[in-house]
């Protein structure tokens, strides 16, 4: 008969202690947290804890309790006022995990199948609800030091993440989290760390839209889409602000499920063009075609030999792009140009000459407009 329960009772306080020296020696600040006596008795404590409520729960096969819940709660609300991190939080609430499966893997022997599976059974469903527990314990902990465009910051980095404390966690900050979010993606060069938390907190001051920076040069805002929000004028804001040209995608997604709709908004806003002051959010269906050329290297390699040869014009990328935004219409585009029709035929046949390409034609069309959208796009 497996004894797998009992053991693992027994090892509870080495195992405790073991977990909690892991996680010291792997994180600084929580190292630094530990060498206060009171703090390492305290995570010594709650390491103990967790284990035995762990081995009476599955003895018993019952789920935490909100007591149980609470107590992982206030554990997690003391490691967020002294200043843990939101990085070193997930890399501890992983050591926790991953030292808890070891301490089964090492206590288990070939009789102990049933009994193991039965523990793992309860730690899927029940480990999930202990880290939200904890995380937002962290969140609300954060309040004593951290800023509130700060936390907001956070909230759209953890939405955009997946983590699933994440939406508890912005409606306890004031944010009233839609069902579905707008994921507005803007590439902006050379921005300074000043000017970038000045566009966080004026977009959240003013249309109260969460947003952060992922990237020095890629800002992230989550637009929520009932109700509807002006997301025309957050970017006509952020142009503002940030006094750079810029390209922009989007693409929208549930808000408990953002990340699908975070990485295309992102492939969107690495292929379309940047300008001063974008007034239109391009989404996938505006650039379908650069998209797939981005993603076939044999297509992007030859997209980007035909601009290199149109280089060798003048202004002829300049002129396809008002050919082809003015619909062919040859005297809007020659007055957009401030040239004469004559000059735009000329640099069409240009145009037709380098790139062997009548770009009049619906082939022309498709791959020219194409290149057109790189080179602006910057790429």
């Amino acid at each position: 008969m497996s004894d797998l329960l009992g053991l693992l009772g027994r090892r509870v306080p080495a195992n405790a202690r073991r977990v909690v020296e892991i996680c010291a020696d792997d994180l600084p600040e929580y190292a630094a947290a530990a060498s206060d006596p009171r703090e390492y008795a305290d995570m010594l404590d709650f390491a103990v804890f967790i284990r035995r409520r762990t081995i009476d729960l599955v003895a018993g096969d019952e789920p935490l309790t909100d007591d149980d819940l609470a107590v992982v709660a206030a554990t997690g609300e003391r490691r967020g006022e002294t200043g843990l991190s939101r990085t070193a939080l997930r890399r501890l609430l992983a050591l926790h995990a991953s030292a808890t499966l070891n301490e089964i893997q090492e206590a288990s022997g070939p009789h102990d199948l049933p009994v193991t599976m039965r523990v793992l059974g309860w730690l899927g469903p029940q480990g999930a609800a202990a880290q939200q527990a904890y995380t937002l314990g962290f969140l609300k902990g954060q309040k004593r030091f951290l800023p509130v465009v700060a936390r907001v910051r956070q909230f759209a980095e953890m939405v955009l993440a997946g983590e699933a404390a994440a939406l508890a966690g912005g409606r306890d900050l004031g944010i009233h989290v839609p069902d579905s979010y707008q994921v507005v993606v803007a590439r902006v060069p050379d921005v300074d760390a000043e000017t970038s938390a000045e566009v966080v907190h004026a977009v959240w001051h003013r249309y109260g839209v969460p947003a952060t920076w992922c990237a020095p040069d890629e800002f992230v805002a989550l637009v929520p889409v009932e109700p509807q929000t002006d997301a025309a004028g957050l970017i006509r804001d952020l142009a503002e602000i940030t006094g750079r040209p810029f390209a922009t995608g989007t693409a929208t997604g549930p808000a408990a499920a953002l990340s699908e709709a975070f990485a295309l908004a992102r492939r969107v806003s690495r292929v379309t063009r940047v300008e001063t002051a974008p007034g239109y959010l391009h989404t996938a269906a505006d650039v379908f075609l650069e998209l797939g050329a981005a993603d076939l290297p044999e297509i992007d390699r030859w997209l980007h030999h035909l601009a290199r040869r149109l280089t060798g014009g003048p202004d002829l990328v300049g002129t396809l792009d008002a050919y082809y935004r003015h619909d062919l219409n040859r005297v809007r585009a020659a007055t957009a140009l401030r040239i004469h029709p004559r000059t735009l035929d000329y640099r069409l046949r240009r145009v037709h000459e380098l790139a062997g390409i009548d770009p009049a034609g619906t082939h022309g069309i498709r791959v020219l407009s194409t290149v057109v959208s790189r080179v602006l796009a910057g790429r």
